[in-house]
């Protein structure tokens, strides 16, 4: 049953279509658009699981500090934008986001909850503020709702695979592996 899971994560994670599949939000400014954002997007997806991933190889405080302190982050990245205040690099920062989690995982840093929460912090504040950007003037609550609930289904699943992997002989090195690839997927983003 657990090679079942971990095939039905890879089909998953393999079968992301590119962010232009995404629901326009400046047409479809609703919950709907907003949860499906970052289900969409490879980008998203990788750094959401990587962010539950490495909660996962921390353990402890981690599990719920982490994926607290993005999807925390992420809000105040998207008010800051629907405020039209903004950040250099926002793009730069989300694909460097995708290798630097990658690695993270893939080498097992095990930093303190506080250090965690700080390094997915500041990535998320660039992921929600490319959210809000993207909005337009659409409805921003229910937009932002819906990917905050989406963001944080995909770290609980990172969670999940890293509990998982965690209990398996061998999962910690997968667990790696998987980060490894995270980290590649996003160097081909960046260079795609």
């Amino acid at each position: 049953m657990n090679k079942r899971i971990l095939i039905a994560a890879a089909a998953l994670m393999a079968s992301a279509a590119p962010a232009f599949a995404h629901l326009n939000p400046q047409e479809h400014g609703s919950f709907a658009a907003g949860f499906s954002h970052p289900l969409f997007g490879l980008d998203h997806i990788l750094v959401m699981v990587a962010v539950g991933l490495w909660a996962a190889q921390i353990g402890g405080r981690a599990l719920w500090v982490v994926p607290t302190a993005f999807v925390a982050m992420m809000a105040v990245g998207f008010a800051l934008a629907t405020a039209g205040i903004d950040l250099p690099f926002v793009e730069p920062a989300i694909l460097a986001s995708v290798v630097a989690l990658g690695l993270l995982v893939a080498m097992a840093v095990r930093l303190d909850a506080a250090g965690s929460a700080t390094v997915v912090g500041l990535f998320a504040l660039f992921h929600g503020h490319a959210h809000g950007g993207e909005l337009g003037s659409a409805g921003a609550l229910s937009f932002a709702i819906g990917f905050m609930i989406a963001t944080a289904a995909l770290h609980a699943a990172g969670i999940g695979l890293g509990v998982m992997l965690g209990r398996l002989s061998g999962g910690g090195t997968l667990a790696r592996v998987l980060g490894g690839i995270t980290a590649l997927a996003g160097t081909a983003l960046i260079f795609g």
